[in-house]
């Protein structure tokens, strides 16, 4: 396979970047930050974009892959629905309407989050429930992931500042939610994992919650 990773920097993107060089069948891996990955693979390619909005200036280096694996996100703290929106919305579904029109057969897999609803009253979850539905009414193979809480794995940290405290506060206690809700959590290596595994063989269920991915 070849695949695409968007949000190769983030935390979550940085699990799917490592499990994605590192598995055998993979054979291409292009990266589309806005800032360098800082990883070196002979698997590795890197583009950088501006605007995540506008996939043109990028789209001739596109064509030819399997599935793209769309991880970029922030958080809603302190955000209007609108710049919220542009984020959440219009970039990953200018990504799977350009990638749809060079790839149409691409496995295209969005991470969202547990809780993702786009009926619920909150923002986040509606606009992210929003764009789980577009995207899989562009793809045949589009999948929604709703990881829970994320363990980061192998030196993974996340952009936020306030993400990484609270992580470094909580992992003693990761063992123990292991044992008492296997279900609701998960790690970085195991997100990338699931998602090669959809984009490989595909998945009984398009909305692929924790506990599927666990």
């Amino acid at each position: 396979m070849r695949v695409i990773v968007f949000g190769a920097t983030g935390m979550v993107g940085q699990g799917v970047l490592r499990e994605s060089l590192l598995a055998p069948d993979v054979t291409g891996v292009l990266a589309v930050t806005r800032t360098p990955t800082g990883v070196s693979h002979p698997k590795l390619s890197e583009v950088t974009l501006a605007d995540f909005a506008d996939l043109s200036p990028i789209a001739g280096q596109l064509s030819g892959y399997d599935a793209c694996f769309y991880c970029l996100g922030v958080s809603s703290l302190g955000m209007d629905e609108a710049a919220y929106t542009r984020v959440s919305y219009d970039y990953p579904v200018a990504a799977a309407r350009t990638l749809a029109g060079l790839n149409p057969q691409l496995t295209f897999i969005y991470v969202s989050g547990t809780g993702t609803d786009a009926n619920s009253r909150i923002m986040w979850a509606r606009v992210k429930g929003r764009t789980e539905n577009e995207i899989m009414s562009i793809f045949p193979n589009g999948y929604a992931f709703r990881p829970g809480f994320i363990q980061p794995t192998h030196g993974a940290r996340s952009k936020t500042g306030w993400y990484n405290t609270a992580y470094a506060l909580t992992a003693p206690l990761v063992p123990m939610l292991r044992r008492v809700a296997p279900g609701h959590i998960t790690t970085t290596d195991a997100i990338g994992r699931a998602m090669l595994r959809a984009a490989r063989t595909g998945f009984p269920r398009r909305v692929v919650t924790n506990a599927d991915m666990h």
